[in-house]
């Protein structure tokens, strides 16, 4: 297809018109903006405004999880009298089974109409979360609750990082995933810090909540006022993007992307396994954590702070973790961040002191900046910009699967052997997971990778 004509006046380059494979409903949605009203260009400067309102977002996204974090676990114990571990740690995997499903849906969903819509159904899921917890009679409301925030991290998570990598294109990729994973692990530190203190100060009910609810109100307001619909920009990405004609812009079937995305392809098995046992560490310190340290004695106001630590050395490393891995590629950071996770895992089940755990939770932030947001990263370097959604949505599935598993795992190690031996069950499972990064992930960076993803060499393998 020719290149369209140039624009006379000096504006931002018009869309090109789509190729006549574009036929696919994700391209049609009359939900989405339209091009004629600001002809999308690619680029982190050139969107900052709207990067910018979709990092806020992600930002009240983390605050929300942050609460849960913090609050959460000593409720069971003080509000409800359990003392099981394995019971106590069931909203987790209650949150996760939800949000790694809800990520393929939204994913595809996504690719179809549009990501601003997923958005605001997500912060809608959030609400009964809210008012489940404050008016919770029993432990199993607990767990409802967790559904429903399940529901509302995967559509609203899912969505704002894939608004962000259809915003700023191929170049800058690794550094615009950065920034949103930053922002949100940042407010997952702010808001479990904000509620240790409200718990400190008003109890385990409703303050911290209250705070959650007010933090979905304004992510509403802002997403559904000021923020605009993305697929536009992934539209003029698909129009421009290089590869075999053949498979230009078609959306493979979901079953058939899902397999390509856990085995056909190694890397993404890689990557796809590397999220999973992500999630393993990630819902120690989540469910674990709060547990483990109350037994050494630490008040609720200084494990906030702990569990902060980690969350902003995760969140605020993951800007200049993106941006390396603009320099160097993917596979070294990803693969190094996972073997460190472990390290500080380990920092903190052999310590005995608070400087030893802080240390060790700082280890783990620095592995998680590492890891974390370049694996997405990959899955955008490997997918098409037609369905990168979709694709998303397979990885985030198996990735947010771990914490439905990994809660039950280490809830099981440690009924049968104690909270310490599910932290060093947890170190090996990382170390076995970087030792897959090393020996299945190649490079997925388009400047820097040797072969093209395997679906453009075997365009069968996704039914194109």
């Amino acid at each position: 297809m020719s290149s369209p004509e140039p624009a006379p006046a000096p504006r931002a380059r018009p869309v090109p018109a789509p190729p006549p494979a574009l036929d696919s409903p994700a391209l049609d949605s009359p939900a989405l903006d339209s091009p004629d009203l600001a002809p999308p260009e690619l680029g982190l400067r050139q969107n900052w405004y709207q990067f910018s309102l979709f990092t806020v977002i992600t930002l009240l996204i983390g605050m929300t999880i942050g609460v849960e974090r913090v609050a959460l676990p000593p409720l069971a114990r003080d509000a409800f009298g359990i003392t099981s571990v394995l019971y106590t740690v069931s909203f987790i995997s209650a949150f996760g089974a939800v949000k790694s499903v809800m990520n393929l849906v939204s994913g595809r969903l996504s690719d179809r109409r549009g990501r601003k819509a997923m958005l605001l159904a997500g912060w809608g899921f959030a609400v009964p979360f809210v008012v489940l917890i404050i008016f919770a009679q029993a432990w199993w409301w607990v767990v409802v609750a967790n559904l429903f925030l399940g529901a509302s991290q995967a559509l609203t998570w899912t969505m704002s990082v894939t608004a962000k990598i259809d915003l700023v294109g191929p170049v800058n990729r690794g550094l615009a995933v950065g920034i949103d994973e930053s922002a949100g692990y940042v407010g997952t530190g702010l808001g479990g810090l904000a509620a240790g203190l409200l718990v400190a100060a008003y109890g385990l009910r409703p303050a911290p909540y209250l705070l959650a609810l007010a933090v979905v109100a304004a992510g509403a307001l802002v997403t559904a006022g000021l923020a605009r619909e993305t697929l536009p920009w992934a539209r003029a990405e698909a129009a421009g993007h290089r590869g075999p004609r053949t498979t230009q812009a078609r959306v493979p079937k979901l079953r058939q992307l899902a397999a390509y995305m856990s085995w056909h392809d190694r890397s993404m098995l890689a990557v796809c396994q590397a999220g999973l046992f992500n999630k393993f560490a990630d819902s120690l310190v989540a469910a674990f954590f709060p547990l483990y340290f109350l037994h050494k004695g630490l008040s609720l106001p200084v494990i906030g702070l702990l569990v902060g630590v980690y969350a902003w050395v995760w969140g605020l490393g993951q800007v200049a973790s993106g941006a390396l891995a603009d320099r160097i590629g993917r596979k070294t950071p990803v693969t190094a961040g996972t073997f460190l996770i472990g390290v500080g895992i380990v920092v903190i089940a052999a310590g005995s002191t608070r400087g030893l755990w802080f240390a060790g939770a700082i280890v783990m932030g620095i592995g998680m900046a590492l890891a974390y947001p370049n694996l997405i990263t990959a899955v955008g370097d490997t997918a098409h910009p037609a369905w990168r959604g979709g694709a998303l949505g397979v990885y985030r599935l198996w990735r947010d699967g771990g914490y439905a598993l990994g809660p039950l795992v280490l809830g099981v190690v440690a009924a049968l052997a104690g909270i310490d031996a599910a932290l060093w069950a947890a170190a090996a499972i990382m170390t076995a997971s970087g030792l897959i990064l090393l020996l299945l992930l190649r490079e997925t960076d388009p400047d820097r990778r040797t072969t093209r993803p395997r679906w453009e060499q075997n365009p069968e393998l996704v039914g194109l």
